[in-house]
């Protein structure tokens, strides 16, 4: 049984999903790049790596805490490398006004954080437009 509109309706799930993802990581991207330029850096560690359900060996979630100049423990989600674990130290650069929600893994001159979020960025607003794209020439019907 074939649902009318339903192609319709996934399709623009999918371009909603992927759009809002793109957008997430723009915000993501942005805060990055200003807490890179003027952020205050501090020493940290890798306080917890998890694993995804299904043990899946590329699904892991780092979590980084450290300590601010005045002495709150804040701890906080970012990506990592494979050669992060429960742990190893690194330097944190964070904004004094929202440490918790400007946290990056980096010191000053890194790039990684920047491209972590560009490439996040470029492939979720990529397939956002593949998709309406998509959408487009479903409900228009040219093709």
């Amino acid at each position: 049984m074939e649902v009318p509109g339903a192609g319709y309706v996934v399709l623009a799930l999918l371009v909603a999903l992927f759009g809002a993802l793109a957008w997430k990581y723009a915000r993501r991207l942005v805060t990055v790049t200003r807490v890179l330029r003027a952020g205050v850096r501090a020493e940290g560690e890798c306080v917890r790596v998890e694993t995804e359900p299904y043990n899946r060996s590329d699904a892991r979630r780092h979590f980084f805490a450290f300590r601010t100049a005045d002495g709150t423990w804040v701890e906080f989600e970012d990506l990592a490398g494979w050669s992060t674990t429960e742990g190893s130290s690194v330097t944190v650069t964070y904004d004094p006004r929202d440490p918790r929600g400007t946290a990056t893994v980096a010191g000053r001159g890194s790039w990684s954080p920047v491209l972590q979020s560009l490439a996040l960025v470029a492939g979720c607003g990529m397939a956002a437009l593949g998709f309406a794209t998509l959408l487009y020439v479903e409900i228009t019907g040219s093709g």
